[in-house]
């Protein structure tokens, strides 16, 4: 179990405040660039800086110029949940 929150915890801070609100707009259902900037509030600056290290953490995947969550991506949203709770 400790190796899990490692994980968890390294994820959390690789993302930091602006990777975890992104990939919050993409589970709420944003799915391109101006969306996740309206449902996030972020800059496209910011946004574009975060989404590829989304993608490279395995978090989210692109498919047809839309992003979705991964399952790894699904799992981590569940968690960030259950701490916010």
């Amino acid at each position: 179990m400790p190796e899990e929150e490692e994980t968890y915890e390294d994820l959390k801070n690789l993302l930091g405040y602006m990777g975890i609100e992104i990939l919050v707009a993409i589970n709420n259902g944003a799915k391109n660039f101006d969306t996740i900037k309206l449902f996030s509030g972020l800059p496209i600056s910011c946004i574009n800086g975060r989404v590829p290290v989304l993608l490279d953490l395995g978090l989210i995947i692109k498919n047809n110029e839309e992003y979705f969550l991964t399952e790894k991506g699904i799992i981590f949203r569940k968690r960030l949940e259950k701490y916010v709770d």
